[in-house]
């Protein structure tokens, strides 16, 4: 019977300090509210703003240099006035100021977002144009995948596409020349690396789609010359000479020329174009410089 008793009343004892502490608890919550201490949820309540006072804030802020602050007061048009004429207007702001910030991948997804509810805008060849810009901006070394450099080409043709005789025409075919120049590199890159290894089949791939691909880069005239290495080296000799003779005619200048023309002297041979020759065909579009 003490053992009962004594395990009653431990409960009973620890029951009464648990009850002790609540009532503590709650005395201090109460004295709490009463305090000025008390949580004010007023100050997490965004102030709605004038879609013209925000947007030009975002200016100011923009031409002053603060393009984080600029960034957020955009957004707050967009989002306290998302089907104003202001909103409109900060939407394609927003990817220019991304883009600025190098905050690429959030530029063309504000330019994108825009086209999508703009397409016939007078700003949409912008926009367009700023996805092109913000790819452009990330291309890497040719040594590296070339994805930003294709999507930079596909956007920048799109703009020629969708939007003819834009503002923005002759810098994107700028671009796309330089972008293009890029990808021909590449192909010239890994062309060598199977050279230097004599997987000549794999050398004359790549090659090739330098000359039928990206005839008016500065990378055509290694190309062709690279062919004539190349077939002279697994014995084509007359698809050889065919590259050799579309050099010639199209670059009788380059240094690459003499080195081929040489190449073929080497075996008593010349340059002569077979008509045949799939190098003939493509050699009728490249247009030297």
């Amino acid at each position: 019977m003490t053992i009962v008793t004594g395990g009653i009343g431990l409960r009973l004892g620890r029951n009464a300090a648990r009850a002790a502490c609540l009532a503590i608890c709650a005395a201090v919550l109460a004295a709490c509210s009463s305090t000025e201490e008390t949580l004010d949820l007023s100050s997490y309540v965004e102030t709605i703003e004038p879609a013209d006072v925000l947007y030009n804030q975002a200016l100011a802020n923009l031409n002053s240099g603060r393009l984080k602050e600029a960034a957020r007061k955009f957004e707050a048009v967009d989002r306290q006035h998302p089907y104003s004429e202001y909103a409109r207007k900060a939407n394609v702001m927003a990817a220019f100021t991304a883009y600025k910030l190098g905050q690429y991948d959030t530029a063309v997804q504000s330019a994108r977002r825009f086209i999508n509810l703009y397409p016939t805008d007078e700003d949409a060849p912008y926009a367009q144009y700023i996805i092109g810009l913000s790819y452009f901006n990330q291309m890497p070394v040719v040594t590296r995948d070339q994805r930003d450099t294709q999507l930079a080409i596909q956007n920048f043709n799109e703009l020629l596409e969708r939007y003819p005789g834009s503002i923005y025409e002759d810098d994107a075919r700028a671009k796309l020349r330089i972008a293009r120049d890029q990808l021909a590199g590449k192909e010239m890159q890994i062309g060598r690396y199977y050279l230097e290894r004599r997987q000549y089949p794999g050398a004359i791939n790549r090659f090739r789609r330098v000359v039928e691909r990206y005839p008016n880069t500065r990378h055509i005239e290694e190309a062709l010359a690279r062919l004539v290495e190349t077939y002279f080296a697994m014995g084509l000799v007359g698809e050889a000479q065919t590259a050799a003779a579309v050099l010639g005619h199209n670059f009788p200048d380059s240094q690459w020329y003499a080195d081929s023309y040489a190449l073929l002297q080497s075996g008593g041979l010349q340059p002569r174009e077979n008509e045949g020759s799939w190098i003939s065909r493509v050699g009728k579009r490249i247009l030297p410089g």
